[in-house]
């Protein structure tokens, strides 16, 4: 069923009113915008210069045998990102005589992709870029990477002790380790480790601010939360380490008011309660030097700037120059040497730099209802809906509505207890659905409609069915129902006459991508294109790159897709920097604890009986094993690349 719902009225639709419907013109700001062929267009560098067709990208890597799904990740996306945080800390500590510096790390827990951590080290080391670890393996990873002696390695969640041993050695190697005590019971297990080894970690204290924070991770802050010590607790640990004789190494402060900060008021609130902390903790009599924000540097995932679960209500220069200046105004009167500064920003490093990619294998929905003939001694109840359908009128459209409900209620009615044949009701629903055809395209604007009629244009909304797991590439839009700007990546120069939402490959009722983006707000459907036969339809997820990788799983045994990293070349378009193949069939069945060769030995004995039993030719059972065995080879994912 066709179905207008544009939301930019154009007699001649523009690649132009496309970017406004689906918002690219905001959230994709300086990365991605529509081109004049109708195509997605890839800013890899910003506003600093180069570009790719996303469509001519994915034809690119196709041809190189990567399908869809396909992640395709930006490293000059991660670069650019990187660049705009420390430029943003740069410009505020010039234009507020900041005494300190600015010095990031990044949580590997937002993506621990080995090439994703490597780039960002590689490319922060000019500024002592550092990371941060909140288990023992990630602190692994973090020591491996970073040689840097500036750089910082943040050691944040639960320790025991072989975890702060690692941390103190690798101060002896050289590296600068801290180690942040989230726990009361922490300090007893630092204080005999280092006796025990004979040196310290740098030591850090996470604190439990009072301010209270919004949105969906505001539980992570206040008396309640997870981690941090209490005021008494911290005073506690002041004191521990005075008597250990480790105060001295008590270096830096550090306190997270949740990921996704939407309200840059709250931010302001807990800067103002940890800068006098901070203070506090240098007239105690330890040294400090660092003050740590945390991460919750946010993402305006749907382009609208304001203080909602989806965007945020302020600029990276804003976040930038209220820790500074708030930070300044707390130490400077003090006469407190003002901190190295420090951020865990991990959403907003990474979410920009991966667009996945998927395909859509077909559609379903109400198709255009076919008006059935009149003949004599039609039931009553068929001649009603007759009768309501050719008096529609846009003066009459509620009581069109009422009426064809009624009927069509009446109608199942009479069903049931015998009263209507099968042919009848079959009548009856084609009207019921040609009244709501004929009255939807009549209907105003979604503001003026009534309650009872916004819903009716949902009635005809398709299901596309996307080659794809969102269990497995997009899970917090399950678990939390986390938006992400999804729209077709071309086509963008046609008007989009379609209501739809996506149903993924699994057995699951909730595998679907059913909210989008709107301006400050969801929607349950999305303008979509008709499917043509034979023509690829392909759909991109975006701002994705954090935390949606490493926190997929095998629902359904759907593995990971491949995943492609890309940068602008000098010599041409585009270089393909690093291939990391999707997990085949064999891969998923022994992440399950299953032995592909004993499945397949299972099978060839189950064919020879066969063959013993005169059910299966030699032939045929050759042809069997070969292709289980191919299958086991084979992706995850259907390999159909256009509807059908």
């Amino acid at each position: 069923m066709v179905v207008a719902p544009s939301q930019v009225e154009q007699q001649n639709w523009s690649p132009a009113a496309s970017a406004q419907l689906y918002g690219l013109d905001q959230w994709g700001d300086p990365y991605f915008s529509v081109n004049a062929r109708g195509h997605v267009l890839v800013q890899p560098r910003g506003d600093r210069g180069g570009s790719l067709d996303l469509v001519e990208l994915v034809e690119g890597l196709q041809s190189r045998d990567l399908q869809l799904p396909l992640l395709i990740r930006f490293d000059d996306i991660l670069e650019d990102r990187l660049e705009r945080l420390h430029g943003a800390f740069e410009r505020a500590i010039a234009q507020y005589g900041y005494g300190g510096h600015y010095q990031g790390v990044f949580p590997v827990k937002c993506n621990q992709q080995r090439n994703v951590v490597e780039q960002l080290v590689e490319s922060g080391r000019r500024w002592h870029f550092g990371l941060e670890a909140g288990s023992k393996a990630e602190l692994l990873i973090a020591l491996s990477l970073v040689e840097d002696p500036k750089a910082l390695l943040i050691c944040n969640g639960y320790k025991d002790r072989r975890y702060i041993e690692t941390a103190i050695l690798a101060r002896q190697l050289g590296r600068q380790p801290v180690v942040v005590i989230e726990q009361a019971d922490e300090v007893p297990r630092i204080i005999e480790a280092s006796r025990s080894l004979g040196a310290a970690p740098l030591i850090g204290i996470r604190a439990k601010l009072s301010t209270r924070s919004t949105g969906r991770w505001g539980s992570s802050v206040g008396e309640k939360a997870k981690f941090g010590l209490s005021i008494p607790d911290l005073l506690a640990t002041v004191e521990a380490l005075r008597e250990a004789d480790l105060l001295g190494d008590l270096r830096l402060l550090h306190f997270h008011i949740g990921s996704q900060i939407c309200d840059i008021a709250v931010l302001k609130d807990a800067l103002q309660e940890a800068g006098q902390l901070y203070v506090q903790l240098a007239s105690l009599g330890a040294p400090m030097g660092f003050l740590d924000v945390g991460g919750g540097l946010g993402v305006d995932y749907d382009g609208s700037r304001s203080a909602t679960s989806a965007s945020t209500n302020y600029s990276l220069q804003n976040y930038a120059n209220d820790v500074v200046a708030t930070i300044r105004e707390c130490c400077e009167p003090q006469g407190v040497t003002v901190p190295t500064l420090v951020s865990e920003s991990g959403r907003a490093i990474a979410s920009h730099f991966s667009v996945l990619v998927f395909n859509v294998l077909g559609q379903s929905g109400v198709s255009q209802p076919t008006i059935p003939e009149p003949i004599d001694g039609e039931a009553l109840i068929v001649r009603n809906l007759r009768e309501t359908l050719a008096g529609i009128s846009p003066e009459n459209l509620q009581e069109a509505w009422n009426d064809a409900l009624k009927f069509k209620d009446d109608a199942l009615a009479a069903f049931r207890l015998g009263y209507l044949s099968l042919p009848e009701r079959g009548k009856a629903e084609q009207l019921y659905w040609a009244c709501c055809s004929a009255i939807a395209e009549l209907l105003p604007g979604e503001e003026e409609l009534p309650d009872e009629l916004k819903g009716l244009k949902a009635a005809f909304a398709s299901t596309y069915y996307a080659n794809l797991s969102v269990f497995r590439s997009a899970p917090d839009t399950w678990a939390i129902d986390q938006l992400f700007p999804v729209m077709p990546i071309h086509r963008l120069e046609e008007q989009p006459r379609e209501l739809g939402s996506f149903a993924d490959l699994t057995c699951d009722s909730d595998g679907k991508l059913a909210r989008f983006i709107a301006s400050g707000s969801a929607k349950p459907l999305l303008e979509l294109h008709e499917l043509k036969e034979g023509e690829p339809y392909w759909i991109g997820l975006f701002l994705g790159g954090a935390y949606q990788e490493v926190m997929g799983n095998l629902h359904n045994l759907f593995g990971s897709t491949n995943a492609v990293s890309i940068r602008l070349s000098p010599g041409g378009p585009y270089r393909v920097e690093h291939v990391v193949r999707g997990q085949t069939n064999s891969d998923v069945l022994e992440a399950m604890e299953h032995d592909p060769e004993a499945l397949l030995e299972r099978l060839r004995q189950a064919s020879e009986a066969a063959i013993g039993s005169g059910d299966l030719s030699i032939s045929a059972a050759r042809q069997l094993m070969q292709h289980l065995e191919g299958s086991l080879r084979q992706t995850t994912y259907l390999e159909d690349s256009s509807p059908g």
